[in-house]
């Protein structure tokens, strides 16, 4: 009986270690200095050629690519604080200072326009 307890009780927090690491995405680039990037052009050039697949990505840009058709979809629930700021603030300088590649991301990424429209709506 006491065995059957424990072995309940590590199932039990095995899966709620599984369900709370698939809540959020993975933090490990949130320190990433987004302003450097965005005032980089060939940095940022090479990671919109990275989403459109049309480079090479780094291990952020690969990470970023396979995440946001989910974040997309789940209005980045997932997301942490950081994600959520720094999106905001590579969508408002791509869509002011690169609007040519904005509509060409936004046409590979949500060619429907299904989420274009949410998000046009809190900018």
């Amino acid at each position: 009986m006491k065995s059957t307890f424990c072995c309940l009780a590590l199932l039990v927090v095995y899966l709620s270690v599984i369900v709370t690491a698939q809540k959020s995405y993975t933090n490990k680039f949130d320190g990433v200095d987004v302003d450097s990037v965005l005032s980089n052009e060939r940095i940022l050039t090479n990671y919109i050629k990275c989403l459109m697949e049309k480079g090479p990505c780094t291990p952020e840009g690969r990470e970023l690519k396979e995440l946001l058709p989910d974040a997309l979809i789940s209005d980045c629930t997932k997301c942490t604080d950081v994600q959520k700021k720094n999106s905001q603030k590579v969508i408002n300088y791509l869509r002011a200072n690169r609007p040519g590649e904005w509509k060409l991301l936004l046409n590979k990424y949500d060619p429907s326009g299904d989420y274009r429209a949410k998000y046009e709506k809190q900018a």
